[in-house]
């Protein structure tokens, strides 16, 4: 595993990008993506296997597909500081003629982003295909997905977590953030889940649940367990407690921050309880 320091510092400085960006555009999703900082942290600089520079087919090396995309600012934030592009460019987020839109584009030729995710439900699908693919071609690589909670309000999930085993995907490992809120409230009283690990297990999926989905070296060891665990027709699902707008006190677990800009009082009080990092802001 990276060294933990670094990762913390990486995780300090991607949230203060989130909030920066996010208030500099008056617009964005700031409560899903500061919840979600630790597992990008852990998936793009501890876990996956990376080649330098950008290939879209991804070939010889593990791919990532967002599917719940409008948490894009942590997504821009950690391909910046992975070394897909410059991190001045975070600067144009949800600006005019940018290449980073409020969802993420493929049009626009960002790299890092294989698919466009502004409509939910639909990267699991990818996902799956990006698998096979990867089976048909001999390439022993990983195919990661994430997906929000709410978003399996969405039929087209149940029926790629149906097709998955069916289709024999392998090395395939979706992470659900089970931050328990949706834009319109708690996700038990919009529209309750039930009990998603027996749902997955029914669906003939192995199940891992996170506890700590704030905790890097949880994350890291969580999803090294589920490489272990995958293999063809057995896709592994991480269900990972996260609690929105984690490292924020006014924005912990309210849903109300799911796609609302902080102010400038609040961006300054939201800054000076993350700290300042090494890496520094763009």
């Amino acid at each position: 595993m990276a060294d933990i320091e670094q990762l913390k510092n990486t995780a300090t400085q991607i949230r203060r990008d989130i909030l920066r960006m996010v208030h500099g555009a008056q617009s964005g999703h700031p409560g899903g993506s500061l919840g979600c900082t630790d597992y990008f942290t852990a998936l793009y600089f501890s876990v996956m296997k990376r080649k330098p520079g950008f290939d879209m087919d991804g070939k010889d090396e593990d791919i990532f597909f967002l599917s719940n995309g409008h948490i894009s600012p942590v997504f821009y934030s950690t391909l910046a500081h992975a070394g897909y592009f410059d991190k001045k460019e975070l600067s144009t987020f949800r600006k005019l003629n940018s290449r980073l839109q409020g969802h993420p584009t493929t049009h626009e030729h960002l790299p890092g982003i294989r698919i466009a995710s502004g409509s939910l439900g639909q990267g699991l699908s990818v996902a799956i295909g990006a698998s096979l693919a990867k089976k048909q071609n001999g390439d022993e690589n990983f195919v990661y997905a994430l997906c929000g909670d709410g978003e399996l309000n969405e039929g087209q999930n149940w029926e790629a977590i149906l097709a998955a085993p069916n289709l024999d995907a392998s090395r395939l490992i979706l992470t659900v953030d089970w931050n328990g809120q949706q834009i319109d409230g708690p996700t038990k009283e919009v529209m309750d889940l039930g009990d998603l690990e027996a749902k997955f297990k029914a669906f003939k999926w192995q199940v891992l649940v996170l506890e700590e989905g704030n905790d890097i070296v949880a994350i890291t060891k969580k999803l090294e367990e589920a490489k272990k665990l995958s293999q063809p027709g057995k896709p592994v699902v991480i269900l990972m407690k996260t609690v929105m707008g984690k490292g924020v006190d006014f924005m912990e677990g309210h849903h109300q921050w799911h796609g609302v800009a902080p102010n400038d009082e609040q961006l300054a009080s939201a800054l000076t309880q993350l700290g300042e990092s090494p890496l520094g802001d763009y």
